[in-house]
């Protein structure tokens, strides 16, 4: 049963990061995309738009009574607690965090792989930095990450944490681009172009969900748990099966590694090994705090 438990919250934790997997919008218009409606497709273009404050500088104070500071802290090196970490701004720490490259690309470009029927990429490169703010923040506000296949395929992602300037006058999306068209898609639905740019269609979910707030909830959420609850229950096929939210989560990973490093990382894209840089390579693990090393 502990095995059965495990196995399945990880499948619900990669799950959470391609719910709009679960949109009945996002399938109809991606098969709308396979099927030949925008021509060939090779292009997904995903963005992310905030306008997230300063975090400023935490100050140690007594761990709140109703927070166990160490199994909050899980594998990681210990550290004091701090007052600006819990519950959110831990995103914005190395020690827990992962940045909006993990926090938020995740989402959409899997949507763009999802559309583009790709996995792993041949090359990653990322840009950016921390330009807002002088504060604990540690990772990048802005940053470009560009994924490219060797089937005349790239995904790019745009994000920006601390500047709200909306695409397309949304905080996020994946817009697809094809040979005699092009598809957005959100968490709310889909609008097809055609060629020029003129836009042909809109197709709304029949109920919101939120999109740059902290919560993110909404119907998409309902589709995607309830989604999960019948695979467990009558072995009901996966929205997104958990090897393909392993690769969406690796892609972001991978990405941060390449802004660490400055390199443009060339990758085997059958085993996701990183070919061209030994300094990449030893960033592929992290420390773990005593006794919570994996065991296989």
């Amino acid at each position: 049963i502990h095995t059965l438990l495990s196995e399945n919250f990880v499948r619900l934790w990669l799950k959470t990061y391609n719910q709009q997997r679960s949109a009945p919008t996002t399938i109809e218009g991606v098969k709308r995309i396979r099927e030949g409606i925008i021509g060939k497709p090779y292009h997904g273009r995903a963005w992310y738009a905030n306008s997230r404050g300063s975090i400023g500088t935490g100050k140690v104070v007594p761990v709140p009574s109703n927070l166990d500071w160490d199994l909050w802290q899980g594998p990681a090196p210990r550290e004091k607690y701090r007052d600006n970490i819990v519950h959110y701004n831990w995103h914005w720490f190395k020690t827990w965090g992962t940045a909006e490259a993990l926090n938020n690309s995740t989402h959409e470009v899997d949507i763009c792989r999802y559309a583009l029927g790709v996995g792993l990429p041949n090359e990653i490169q990322s840009s950016g930095g921390r330009f807002h703010f002088n504060d604990d923040w540690e990772f990048f506000d802005t940053q470009n990450i560009t994924y490219r296949y060797d089937n005349d395929v790239v995904i790019t992602w745009e994000g920006k944490s601390c500047n709200g300037l909306a695409v397309m006058n949304r905080g996020r999306g994946s817009l697809i681009y094809g040979s005699e068209g092009s598809m957005m898609l959100d968490r709310n639905g889909y609008i097809l172009y055609d060629r020029k740019g003129k836009e042909i269609e809109q197709v709304k979910e029949v109920a919101p969900s939120a999109t740059i707030n902290t919560v993110g909830a909404g119907r998409l959420d309902t589709y995607h748990f309830q989604n999960f609850l019948d695979g467990i229950r009558n072995n009901t096929k996966l929205n997104p099966p958990i090897d393909i939210g392993a690769i969406s989560v690796d892609l972001g990973h991978l990405a941060n590694i390449s802004q660490f490093t400055g390199e443009s990382l060339r990758l085997d894209s059958k085993s996701g090994n990183i070919l061209n840089s030994p300094k990449a390579l030893k960033m592929l693990g992290r420390e773990y705090e005593p006794g919570w090393e994996p065991r296989i």
